[in-house]
């Protein structure tokens, strides 16, 4: 890959990182096939101590193709997964690829107005869901409706001692199962997908520049728009991963583990396709809880830890608490939100290895930048472009216009990961790129004299919680629906390193106004995770002189 632009950060990467990645060639389905040849015996999957190894993995893949083309599954047809972590999700993510088919990934506890809005958007026809998630998929209307559902039982996944003893007949294994599975209709078995014969090898395989997945994110604005990440975004930005930490190679026994939902770019990239790609052994976890963390640490500790800083911190105290040592635990890779020293200090002495922040977009694939790997980490920064990215800082209201060395401006990016725009959105995209073919971020930053870039603001005003992104257009037009809310403006307060979502509420009647209720609704509307924590009763929303709620002033409002 030739780059002409300066890369001042080059000098500080760590020891054995290249600068540049190869071309990326072939598909993703090739990541999981080279591993499944190479370390076929090797464990690829880790579910509540089951396994599943690099060959079985590979064969299961291949029948599941078979049986998403037996339901109609062609070429360029998108097919919606809507699931927990869990071994069905990374068969069912390589399956749809191996047909040439395109991923959108969806949170499988979304609002059935949350997925609607989606699946709208995309026209995915067939779902592979969690079978918890099903009714809210035939509850579509006419115009959404799909050909078909595979319904998954994530019990099935589970060992079988593990299965006899969620179906025993007490209250304590009806409700853990009840959490885990349900009933359901009308739709067909993930069992009986896999169960149909190999696909034939001759079947026609997916191209390098074919579109692979569609990653919703909130971008710029509040309406959710679908990232379109082709093979070769996916392939880069797992190949500039595993070029970040030379010191894991690929079928040395590395331990990843899934604890980051793989709906969500940054779970998906370093899960689904670096880890694959590693023949490493991926430890799936359905949902965070120290509790089934803990143990696992006892017996495989992760060679790779990716989360959000209120997991690590988390952890740390569940650790203490339960008198587990987190030895061993080699690499973590923070992001979504600032990483402070409060955590990383004590990490670091628990574990013997490095906790370093990272950065990235759904829109780009989605890792842009970290932290070396190395003692040479900076605090507050969110670390150096990955090998063969660009980046440039530019005035806001003049994109092409190139800053200098600690100057703050925007944040512009280019690269192999770098996305080719949004699904059916082409106004959208062309506002998000410069006319010399910059990726504009909407992240204020600063870049210093040995390249590393520390955010200063965000032009774009989602808020992050719990490493998730949250729209507050999309929150104030649930609660302004509300019949006590007159008006409603929604920001981010942080809090203990996280932001908090604030509804900042003029009520139609403020004697009588009830902020538990209003949020109550909130919560049949929405995720919980884009649920108000606190709802304030203000008198007035202030304005700029075109009537528009300045958010920032409302954050002052609250916090002052």
């Amino acid at each position: 890959m030739t780059i002409d632009t300066p890369r001042p950060w080059l000098a500080s990467y760590a020891s054995g990182v290249p600068h540049d990645i190869e071309e990326p060639s072939g598909s993703l389905v090739d990541l999981v096939e080279q591993s499944a040849r190479r370390f076929p015996k090797k464990v690829a999957l880790e579910f509540f101590k089951r396994t599943t190894t690099y060959a079985e993995l590979e064969d299961q893949i291949t029948r599941a193709a078979n049986g998403l083309r037996k339901l109609g599954v062609t070429a360029g047809d998108r097919v919606a997964l809507v699931l927990p972590n869990c071994p069905q999700h990374v068969v069912a993510f390589y399956a749809v690829l191996r047909l040439g088919a395109v991923v959108v990934e969806h949170n499988p506890l979304y609002t059935p107005r949350e997925l609607r809005h989606q699946f709208e958007d995309h026209g995915a026809k067939v779902a592979i869901a969690w079978d918890k998630s099903v009714a809210t998929l035939q509850e579509f209307p006419a115009d959404v409706r799909l050909d078909a559902i595979v319904s998954v039982d994530l019990t099935r996944a589970m060992p079988r001692s593990t299965r006899l003893a969620l179906s025993l007949p007490v209250a304590k294994a009806r409700e853990s199962r009840a959490k885990l599975t349900t009933s359901v209709r009308g739709t067909t078995k993930w069992d009986d997908l896999v169960s149909s014969r190999r696909l034939s090898r001759k079947h026609a395989r997916p191209a390098t520049d074919d579109t692979a997945l569609i990653q919703y994110t909130s971008g710029t604005t509040g309406t959710p728009k679908g990232a379109v990440l082709t093979h070769r975004n996916l392939i880069a930005n797992a190949a500039q991963s595993r070029a970040w930490v030379p010191q894991i190679r690929p079928g040395d026994g590395s331990v990843v583990y899934a604890i980051l939902p793989m709906f969500h770019a940054y779970g998906l990239t370093l899960c689904l396709t670096f880890a694959m790609s590693m023949a490493s052994r991926l430890v799936l976890f359905p949902a965070f809880d120290p509790a089934l963390v803990l143990p696992a640490t006892k017996r495989h500790p992760p060679t790779f830890l990716p989360a959000v800083p209120p997991i690590y911190a988390r952890l740390q105290h569940a650790a203490d608490a339960a008198k587990v040592s987190l030895r061993g635990i080699e690499i973590g890779i923070s992001g979504a939100m600032a990483l402070s020293a409060d955590v990383v200090e004590p990490w670091e002495q628990r574990t013997g290895g490095f906790l370093v922040e990272g950065y990235g977009l759904s829109e780009c694939s989605p890792v842009l930048m970290a932290n070396p790997v190395s003692h040479a980490r900076r605090e507050g920064s969110i670390g150096l472009p990955l090998p063969s990215t660009e980046v440039r800082v530019a005035d806001p209201d003049d994109p092409t216009k190139v800053l200098g060395t600690d100057e703050p401006g925007e944040l512009q990016v280019r690269g192999p990961q770098v996305f080719s725009g949004y699904w059916g959105k082409a106004d959208a995209t062309d506002e998000v790129f410069t006319t010399d073919g910059w990726f504009r971020t909407g992240d204020i930053v600063q870049i210093d004299a040995e390249g590393f870039v520390r955010i200063v603001d965000r032009l774009k005003e989602l808020i992050i919680t719990g490493g998730f992104n949250v729209s507050p257009t999309e929150v104030e037009d649930a609660l302004v629906k509300h019949p006590s809310v007159r008006e409603v403006a929604v920001v981010g307060i942080t809090q203990g390193g996280n932001e908090q979502v604030v509804a900042a509420v003029v009520p139609v009647d403020p004697d009588t106004f009830d902020a538990d209720a209003l949020r109550s609704y909130a919560r049949e509307h929405l995720a919980a995770y884009k649920v108000p924590r606190r709802v304030v009763v203000v008198e007035d929303l202030p304005r700029s002189m075109i009537g528009k709620v300045l958010r920032r002033k409302v954050r002052d409002q609250i916090t002052g």
